[in-house]
């Protein structure tokens, strides 16, 4: 019998993912499962970028150029000089969502052994992204009592080596909702610049910060130019996840011209797409207004009621929609499986992503969850009540 490869047998599955059959058996069950898994948000996707969808008048859906369509691009340039980052259409390469980029990004710049260095806990799938170009993560510990702030740079020289090629960060983060102050970003800038290091900065959330605080790009310090790569992606910000468009945007040229070689080797990304998200464009400043007075009321309920709860620790996140709680139990992976399995209060359960999976570090997180805040209000009530009465019952509640 052929053999699967090694590099196959190593992919890690999905954390968020991984407990879909039996959310499935809960819900032919007649148990209404309320999704706080997955970031999919229920914010409608702009009404402008499903108009051009409809109105698309082409009779053949062509190839793009490998590097996106141009005139996307330029538009792209556009939004990214209205946010105080100065490029121009030939600095970015469109992409088949956040993750094609990220995998394109990693592949131009590390060859396989390399070492990348990020701050855990990390969005699950960049252990994915990481397994298929055969690099080494090197996970730095940011922990739940700071908030999840960056470690000092003590902590990144203890873990630089030759191999060392790369520092990826998401900011504001997936899974804990950490904005990086300026300070965070002026050390990195300064471990970067001594070590000549590339910085990657996922960046897709930048559109939801909260309490009055502004978002910092790598893209807008000075003298990193030839460092920095953002990754940048339409699927939160418009509420467009199954558009897949996301995009690389560098000042390093080389950097930009050999990910445009592996562009090419997948043709182009989706058509329709960018046309969805050029028209996305223009969507007008209102819509982020009300979206993001949305997502802190969503925020407020959510820790707000996670914290009242006996044994729950949450710290209150400034940016993305999503948070990290520490619960009372022996192991999260056993509780959100016991959730869908066994649990239920007015016919109602919860399916929660397990933070273990967020986590390079063996053993870490095992009494962590991961919450997308996507839903509404009344939603995320009953969920906080499933939570809470689900704990007064669990077999393997913690003191």
């Amino acid at each position: 019998m052929p053999k699967i490869s090694a590099r196959g047998l190593r992919m890690p599955e999905s954390p968020i993912r991984k407990l879909v059959p039996f959310a499935e058996n809960a819900k032919k069950r007649g148990t209404e499962v309320i999704h706080l898994n997955i970031g999919q948000p229920d914010i409608k996707t702009p009404e402008i970028a499903l108009k051009a969808i409809r109105n698309f008048e082409p009779n053949i859906v062509a190839y793009s150029h490998s590097a996106g369509a141009q005139s996307y691009r330029e538009g792209l340039a556009k939004y990214y000089q209205k946010v105080g980052i100065a490029v121009d259409h030939t600095n970015i390469l469109v992409t088949t969502g956040g993750s094609e980029a990220i995998l394109i990004a990693l592949n131009s710049i590390m060859d396989e052994g390399d070492e990348i260095i990020i701050p855990e806990p990390f969005y699950a799938n960049y252990n994915g992204f990481l397994t298929s170009a055969g690099i080494t993560v090197k996970p730095i510990t940011s922990v739940i009592e700071s908030g999840f702030a960056l470690p000092s740079i003590s902590e990144f020289e203890k873990l630089i080596s030759p191999s060392t090629k790369a520092i990826l960060i998401c900011n504001p983060g997936n899974p804990t909702g950490y904005l990086y102050t300026q300070e965070e970003l002026n050390s990195l800038k300064e471990i970067v610049l001594k070590h000549d290091l590339f910085l990657i900065a996922d960046e897709v959330y930048r559109e939801f910060i909260y309490d009055g605080e502004k978002h910092i790009s790598i893209l807008e310090m000075e003298e990193l130019d030839q460092n920095t790569i953002l990754i940048d992606s339409v699927s939160k910000r418009y509420s467009m996840c199954g558009a897949r468009v996301g995009c690389i945007v560098s000042k390093n040229r080389e950097l930009i011209d050999t990910g445009l070689k592996f562009a090419q080797a997948r043709l182009s990304p989706p058509t329709l797409g960018q046309v969805a998200c050029e028209a996305a464009l223009n969507t007008p400043d209102t819509y982020f207004t009300e979206v993001v007075e949305e997502y802190m009321n969503r925020r407020n309920v959510l820790i707000e009621g996670l914290n009242k709860i006996d044994g729950i620790i949450c710290p209150k996140p400034t940016g993305a929609f999503y948070c990290i709680a520490q619960l009372p139990v022996d192991d999260t992976d056993k509780f959100a499986q016991w959730l869908l399995e066994e649990f239920s209060w007015n016919n109602k359960t919860v399916m929660v992503a397990p933070a273990q999976g967020f986590y390079s570090t063996p053993d870490l997180g095992k009494q962590q969850i991961r919450i997308a805040y996507v839903l509404n209000t009344a939603d995320l009530k009953n969920a906080i009540r499933v939570i809470d009465e689900a704990l007064k019952i669990y077999p393997g509640k913690q003191a």
